[in-house]
């Protein structure tokens, strides 16, 4: 088995995405301030956002490992990618770190995107802009590939539509299925990224 090369400690990885994901609720509080916004406004504790929340991480999953099995070159090296970048710090860490780095994830990025620059972008241009405009910002802010970028979007605008889910527009709903999401999916790649180096 070969030495580690990453110059990051897992330690240090979880610190630094926690700390990352969590600055992105002041930028969400600073650009609410100034859109005249409350990003918290439609945030409601619900039993049933959560119960459809989990439901609704099921067909995102689903797709995630559907991608898995897609032996494309573009498909391909987002796999890579994400194995290169995440795997080394995610290798260690423990499924509770996950699910924290996961929460942190699910509620900054969605209160930033969902509480804030979709409402503000809808008061201006009407919903259908602010739905689409807001998620092209969200794939463009993972944008790790064009394709990939292109895929982000499109779970944005999923997750746009589940805010408004049940006819009441709620934060929690795709706060859940976000979070709920990233843990998944990181515990898929950290599964992989270990099964990778044992073969070396």
């Amino acid at each position: 088995m070969q030495m580690d090369k990453y110059s990051v400690t897992p330690a240090d990885f979880f610190k630094k995405a926690c700390l990352f994901e969590a600055a992105l609720i002041l930028v969400a509080m600073i650009l609410g301030w100034i859109a005249h916004i409350d990003p918290f406004e439609n945030l409601h504790f619900s039993e049933t956002a959560i119960a459809y929340g989990a439901i609704g991480t099921l067909p995102l999953f689903l797709l995630f490992l559907f991608m898995e099995q897609i032996q494309t070159e573009s498909v391909v090296r987002i796999k890579k990618l994400l194995l290169d970048t995440l795997g080394p710090g995610l290798r260690h860490c423990h499924w509770t770190d996950l699910l924290v780095l996961s929460a942190i994830a699910g509620f900054s990025e969605e209160l930033l995107f969902r509480g804030v620059i979709q409402p503000w972008l809808e008061s201006s241009w009407g919903i259908a802009v602010g739905l689409v405009a807001s998620n092209i910002i969200f794939g463009l802010a993972h944008a790790v590939t064009p394709l990939y970028a292109v895929i982000a979007s499109l779970v944005g605008i999923y997750l746009s539509l589940s805010l408004d889910y049940g006819g009441e527009r709620n934060l929690l709903l795709p706060i859940i299925i976000h979070g709920f999401y990233d843990f998944l999916a990181f515990v898929v790649l950290m599964r992989a990224y270990r099964a990778s180096n044992l073969k070396i």
